[in-house]
């Protein structure tokens, strides 16, 4: 089973519970970047295009907890950067299970051997071992050669201890859908417990801007992918089959970045995971003061092509619990993979993109420097570094 029986229950009480209160925008899923630095510097990624600076600055376990806390969401994932550079993330897990909450640590697995001592298996928590692909097309796509073999050997390390452990995979422009298939198929032989897939988002800031796929090539992907197994039925996905429908385009679907709300060193991530044009002091403030319909597909220009699980999971939950017996559907007969696809967005009335990353990095600059000038002399601790 892909998703723990316990996690679905008490997931599903808890949109549940959420619907029945009448709330339109809710968490489900509490993005945790304990920090920014990592161990690789894949070509996709614009997460570690900062300074020496902010890559030393690391959430507190007080701080995640507090967070964690604050926002609800029953289920935190864990990112970065590389989480398990953080020394005290054994804390932030452990605290994070006593509160209820199922903690998936999403790593690139070239720590997680070593590290794997300071966990404990347990139904509340996943490695998330990021995969895009079989050896040559992940060690490419993480532009350093051994890093699959690695991973695949850490992979087996946990299922033999004892751990849940999933696959994360982001697949980018020229994936051969046969290969994708063989992939998958390979990955279920390891046994690991699910796959979570999702088209590349184009980050303004990374390396490799020319393998970002759009979102009509993105629906044929997974329609090319789906029906080499079974419309997607033979492999154990850790996601909706709504969401899964949505990327063989089949539903049309809004964003809704509120249900996976991003805390890192900076604050709360406005608007979401993927784009970092503002910060909030809060969670509520995130909430209640962000101008939400200013983003999405069809709102802005950089939405125009994103497709990701972190954007669109929330949306197909809503739609799941609205509409149960289409979801139902979806999971007995699988993924449409054949007719027309669903209507498009229109683009028409979306706002130019505003590029604001230097402004936000200047700002916490100024900031870190501000707060070593304070603990020199004496008023109050330096950030964590």
């Amino acid at each position: 089973m892909p998703i723990p029986l316990r996690q679905m229950i008490g997931v599903g009480a808890y949109v549940v519970k959420q619907h029945l209160l009448g709330r339109k925008r809710y968490p489900l899923v509490l993005m945790l970047e304990p920090l920014f630095r990592c161990n690789l510097a894949c070509a996709g990624c614009g997460k570690i295009d900062y300074p020496a600076e902010i890559l030393n600055q690391r959430i507190s376990v007080k701080d995640a907890l507090a967070a964690a806390e604050e926002c609800g969401a029953p289920v935190v994932s864990i990112a970065g950067g590389e989480p398990l550079l953080h020394k005290e993330l054994p804390e932030i897990v452990e605290g994070l299970i006593k509160q209820g909450r199922f903690v998936y640590l999403c790593t690139n697995a070239l720590l997680m051997e070593k590290k794997m001592g300071d966990y404990k298996p347990s139904p509340y928590f996943t490695w998330s071992v990021h995969l895009d692909g079989s050896k040559e097309e992940h060690d490419k796509s993480v532009c350093q050669q051994g890093v699959y073999e690695k991973a695949v050997e850490a992979i087996k390390k946990a299922k033999d201890a004892g751990f849940r452990c999933n696959i994360n995979c982001t697949f980018f422009d020229g994936t051969d859908p046969e290969r994708a298939a063989k992939f998958f198929d390979d990955v279920m032989a390891m046994g690991v417990d699910g796959i979570t897939v999702s088209p590349g988002y184009a980050y303004e800031r990374a390396p490799d801007q020319q393998h970002f796929l759009n979102r009509k090539r993105t629906k044929q992907l997974f329609r090319d992918i789906f029906r080499r197994g079974m419309n997607g039925k033979k492999w154990e996905f850790s996601q909706s089959s709504l969401f899964l429908d949505f990327l063989a385009g089949n539903q049309t679907y809004a964003c809704t970045p509120w249900a996976n709300p991003t805390r890192n060193v900076f604050g709360w991530q406005r608007p979401c995971y993927l784009l970092g044009e503002g910060y909030a002091k809060t969670f509520k403030e995130l909430m209640e003061d962000t101008a939400w319909d200013n983003y999405g597909v069809g709102n802005y220009e950089k939405c125009a092509d994103c497709m990701v699980h972190s954007g669109f999971e929330g949306t197909a939950v809503r739609d799941a619990i609205q509409n149960p017996l289409k979801a139902l559907k979806v999971s007995l007969k699988g993924v449409r993979v054949e007719g027309e696809m669903a209507p498009e967005i229109s683009l028409e009335k979306q706002r130019k993109a505003e590029y604001v990353f230097s402004r936000h990095v200047e700002q916490a600059m100024d900031q870190i420097k501000h707060e070593k000038e304070l603990a020199k002399s004496g008023k109050r601790p330096a950030a964590a570094e």
